[in-house]
């Protein structure tokens, strides 16, 4: 296992005392470059994607059989009215259709943390299955994972999905979005979803930053630039479960895709790690 690796799982169980997790170090098999470039440097162009080059039209079909483990899931959306505007090609991934940013590497890196950190049985080594909000396979997949939502735009079979999807107990994270526009979208889509609902901005007292790690802050470095504030959002139903995370002026899998090279501080993904498996967490909890 890497030092890399290393130094961030006994970074983010420090404190635990007490509870019962199974950190199989040696498990991990992530591989890291160069850990002492220095900051500066971790910060320039991304790296090239390690992932299989998908392309949009020959995505595999979803096996239904995945449902028996903890599997986390991609949302897509029809984006072929902006290619030739936003220039992405038609292979998943960064580059790719906005929807697929950081695939597939993202997950596969959240699943081998939550495998280490519970006794979750997590899909491990898997491109995560992607479908669309009108897709009945969804019903079977408690967490599902959408980016990108700035371009969005959903039809009404979508939007009943998406309602039904979350009042029959799923979970939702959207992440990787930035801009006042985008966020409207967003307001836009959750009011014809839920026109009963409000989304409301969370504070570090909510449950879902306390219910395996305690989150520390959500003061939290810009990662699209200082004008662009980190801020997380949420949907509520009637009893107060919290059925949908927002991750606004953020892009926590970001992080979680590059986990095993030093493009991203080892602090800034370690935080990154904790919220994602306390969202994990909640939606498997309540």
């Amino acid at each position: 296992m890497s030092h890399y690796f290393s130094n961030l799982i006994v970074r983010m169980t420090r404190g635990l005392a007490g509870r019962r997790l199974i950190v199989a170090a040696l498990g991990l098999t992530l591989l890291v470059g160069l850990f002492g470039l220095a900051a500066a440097q971790r910060r320039q162009r991304k790296p090239p994607s390690t992932g299989p080059a998908i392309s949009e039209n020959g995505i595999p079909k979803t096996d239904p059989n995945l449902s028996g483990r903890f599997t986390f899931v991609r949302l897509r959306f029809d984006t072929s009215q902006y290619g030739y505007l936003y220039n992405f090609n038609n292979y998943l991934g960064d580059g790719g259709p906005p929807w697929s940013h950081d695939y597939p590497m993202a997950s596969r890196h959240l699943m081998k943390i939550m495998g280490e950190l519970s006794k979750i049985d997590a899909s491990l080594d898997l491109n995560e299955p992607i479908l669309t909000f009108d897709d009945p396979l969804l019903f079977k997949f408690p967490f599902a994972y959408l980016c990108e939502i700035g371009v969005m735009t959903l039809n009404d079979a979508e939007i009943a999905g998406w309602r039904e999807y979350l009042l029959r107990g799923g979970f939702l994270m959207i992440d990787d979005f930035r801009h006042p526009s985008q966020f409207a979208n967003l307001q836009m889509h959750v009011r014809r979803v839920f026109p009963e609902y409000e989304m409301k901005r969370l504070d570090l007292n909510h449950p879902v930053f306390n219910c395996f790690f305690s989150i520390g802050s959500l003061d939290l470095n810009p990662v699209y630039g200082t004008y662009y504030k980190p801020e997380f959002w949420g949907v509520e139903d009637s009893s107060g479960r919290l059925m949908m995370i927002v991750n606004y002026n953020y892009d926590i899998s970001d992080y979680w895709q590059f986990s095993d090279n030093p493009f991203r501080p080892i602090e800034e993904t370690n935080e990154a790690y904790k919220f994602g498996v306390n969202y994990i967490m909640y939606a498997l909890t309540h």
